[in-house]
């Protein structure tokens, strides 16, 4: 997205003293606005010869100006990695502006593409790392949450030991803290939030993008550790088909289609499809709970795209979702009434998501770096979901339950251009967001003290969020090494005032190889205190949620320093950046104060909420076809709980990663290992409340340290690829995943403090089948 932002006027040429009027122009992707950087330009001389002559690097925004030879020279080739080179004709008189769109397809290998490619991007101002298609196959990836298992920027971590659900941490902080975005648009938030990364299916990605800090006010105010951009595949573009199963051997099934046509120069579509089913009960640590929860997933999303080829670009697409999974003791069967969850230990939880989006963009034909574009989206997201509750059975009067709606519409219109030339881009903007949420949670009491119209008001959470908001973003850079892009928006919401984010990026390049970055910002968002601790609900931890809970604002800055270098003639790269995020106030989740209920409130006064992330990562590629990745990471995150800063649960202080992958000559054979280890990190048992005094110091219980090792081997044909895998090769398992597992009923349930593995060693087995 940060490439399309900028029309940056660098284009390397090669002068000689007859050269004549030169040729300037852009290349772009065909059927999209977006910019070629690098995309090489040269003339093909009319003798024949392959003498060398002037050649041209497109810039940032894709441009170039290359003086015309002194020999006879009537076409231009203009190739780029990834796409199909291109020849055309040029007239011999004036000064014409070009213009090229480049198709994708060109045929090369992907280990060949992966290594030429560069994971950490060299050209935008925010610090954006790139895991790309081929990195996706070389784990399951059966869904999003999958999709960062060979990656050491976000981990990936269980939310507790019966829903199955997965949640991602960015520097340090909960999911909750970055903006997810789906081709560049805000998705999958607010309610969703608890089992959205398995909303998206792993064979439906092209790319993912993570960007750490605040990133653009373009994307809204949300972002506060960072912005992770998922980009789907695009319907002119990929495959006409691709067909994939998979499946492991705790009895989940994963099957996916991709179908895409062209049906003529202007419209192309795309069809993606998915559905997984677990229907095995599996207890393998014998503690008389589903290792995993029963689950079925329908999932299908359609995108449709138009080219006018006179600078319109219109895509639209729909999508629908049905999920329902089943969790708790073996013996636990959904009846469709309330007594089941009484006889045995029971979760239950069923979605149903509806999904809309339309973006369109023209840009002047004349102006090839001005664009009006319009963005909408809307969502309709419905969930339901059962627990047994905590604490004695014997005085509830039905199951603990959490259901909600999410209704959100967005619609932003931006317009670019530049002010007097390429190095100066401005973007600014309107957007519109609506959120309505409807919640009801019941936690399976009555109480005597209570009127009907308290009860309901106590389990009633409905809001409604009404946000104009405006922004602006300036780009600077120069034609050698500097990019500046401040950023500032301004929103008034309905409940809580006029919200200011303003947002800054400086990248230096103060050699050829060598990037430094600085970013800085500001974040603002609403928390949903249930959503967000819903692993929670799995125990019998009662919640205690303050009223009048204020919305969550915090500042993040931080920077890197990118080293790109040979190591035996091929290329390396060293990243090493720290980013510190200070909370002015957090909606806080404190397990630590009172044994068996979770206090939900702001920031105490005077109290602080921080999070510190240092990581550096290596990655080279000592022999032809190993790639090694390995990465250690220091995190520091702490928040004020009843006075005393502490630690924060779950999140462990250190961390180490490496990968290895190899692929042999044409790609018949590639091999990955992963490995993962993982430092102590603070637990907060239910039954072990902390109480202090003058003098005395908390005493927290940890985690011990452990690694997981992940491996795969693919087999690669013309248009099939057969691949099996192990995941936790060593068994690793937490010992007792579930508390009081023995007494579900009692009042020391919990299944919500997992560290570790909870099913042990998982093989699999796979296809993938393509016709390009």
């Amino acid at each position: 997205m940060a490439l399309l932002l900028q029309g940056i006027f660098s284009g390397r040429l090669s002068a000689q003293s007859s050269a004549i009027a030169p040729v300037r122009g852009e290349v772009t992707e065909a059927g999209k606005v977006t910019p070629l950087p690098g995309a090489v330009v040269r003339w093909l001389l009319d003798d024949g010869t392959n003498a060398a002559t002037a050649t041209a690097v497109t810039d940032a925004g894709g441009h170039f100006v290359l003086m015309r030879p002194a020999r006879a020279a009537s076409r231009l080739v203009v190739q780029a990695l990834g796409f199909r080179a291109d020849t055309l004709a040029v007239p011999v008189g004036g000064a014409p502006y070009l213009r090229v769109a480049l198709r994708g397809g060109q045929e090369l290998g992907e280990v060949s593409v992966t290594a030429r490619a560069l994971a950490y991007s060299a050209l935008t101002p925010a610090s954006v790392q790139v895991i790309s298609a081929a990195d996706l196959t070389k784990s399951a990836c059966c869904n999003l949450a999958e999709s960062f298992e060979t990656n050491a920027s976000v981990e990936v971590t269980t939310s507790d030991a019966v829903s199955g659900a997965k949640q991602i941490q960015l520097l340090g902080l909960d999911g909750s803290y970055s903006l997810l975005t789906v081709d560049n648009q805000p998705a999958l938030r607010g309610l969703a939030a608890p089992y959205r990364l398995g909303y998206l299916a792993g064979p439906w990605i092209e790319s993912i993008e993570i960007i750490k800090g605040t990133g653009s006010v373009v994307n809204g105010y949300e972002a506060i550790s960072g912005q992770v951009n998922v980009k789907l595949k695009e319907p002119d573009k990929t495959d006409q088909l691709l067909f994939n199963v998979y499946g492991n051997d705790l009895g989940k099934l994963d099957v996916n289609l991709n179908a895409s046509a062209r049906i003529n120069s202007k419209w192309s579509t795309l069809l993606l499809l998915h559905s997984d089913h677990l229907a095995n009960r599996v207890d393998r640590n014998k503690d008389t709970f589903l290792d995993l929860p029963l689950a079925t997933q329908f999932n299908a999303f359609n995108k449709w795209k138009y080219l006018s080829g006179t600078g319109i670009v219109s895509e639209v697409g729909i999508g629908a979702l049905r999920e329902t999974r089943q969790g708790g003791q073996t013996g636990f069967r959904d009846t469709g009434g309330d007594a089941a969850y009484f006889e045995h230990y029971g979760t239950t939880q069923a979605t149903t998501r509806y999904t809309g989006y339309s973006k369109t963009s023209y840009t002047w034909p004349t102006r090839p770096f001005q664009s009006l574009g319009l963005l909408l989206s809307g969502t309709d997201h419905d969930f339901t979901s059962a627990y047994t509750p905590g604490y004695s059975t014997a005085t509830a009067t039905g199951p603990r339950t959490y259901d909600g709606r999410q209704r959100t519409g967005l619609g932003t219109l931006l317009f670019q251009s530049v002010l007097g030339n390429t190095s100066h881009v401005y973007r600014t903007g309107l957007s519109f967001l609506y959120d309505n949420y409807q919640e009801v949670f019941r936690d399976g009491y009555r109480y005597s003290i209570e009127t009907p119209a308290e009860a309901n008001l106590r389990e009633h959470r409905n809001r409604r969020e009404l946000v104009p908001g405006a922004f602006a973003e300036y780009t600077y850079q120069n034609s050698r090494n500097f990019t500046f892009v401040a950023g500032l928006r301004a929103d008034r919401h309905n409940l809580y005032g006029w919200q200011l984010t303003p947002r800054l990026n400086l990248k230096y390049d103060p050699a050829k190889n060598t990037v430094l970055r600085l970013a800085a910002g500001r974040g603002f968002r609403v928390a949903n205190p249930i959503a967000d601790n819903a692993a929670l609900l799995a125990s019998a931890r009662q919640f205690q949620i303050a009223p009048n809970l204020r919305p969550e604002r915090a500042w993040n800055l931080g920077g890197s320093a990118t080293q790109y270098f040979t190591v035996l003639g091929r290329q390396a790269t060293f990243v090493v950046d720290y980013y510190h995020t200070e909370f002015d106030n957090q909606v806080v989740a404190d397990m630590y104060t009172a044994a068996r209920d979770v206090i939900i409130d702001n920031l105490a006064p005077g109290g602080r909420s921080f999070a510190r992330s240092f990581q550096a990562e290596l990655q080279i590629e000592p022999l032809k076809g190993l790639q090694v990745k390995g990465a250690y990471k220091y995190l520091d995150v702490r928040t004020t709980y009843d006075d005393v800063l502490l630690p924060k649960p779950l999140t462990p202080t250190n961390r180490a990663f490496l990968n290895l992958g190899y692929a042999s000559a044409f790609d018949k054979w590639r091999g990955d290992l992963t490995v993962q280890w993982y430092g102590q990190r603070p637990l907060a048992p239910i039954n072990s409340a902390h109480t202090h005094g003058s003098g005395q110091e908390y005493v927290l219980a940890v985690a011990p340290r452990y690694a997981l090792l992940n491996a795969q081997l693919t087999r690669g044909f013309k248009r099939l690829d057969l691949y099996a895998g192990v995941e936790n090769l060593t068994d690793y398992r937490q010992a007792n995943p579930i508390q009081g597992a023995a007494n579900p009923f009692g009042p020391d349930f919990d299944a919500a403090m997992v560290w570790g593995p909870v099913y042990g060693r998982l093989t699999y087995v796979g296809l993938r089948y393509r016709i390009e």
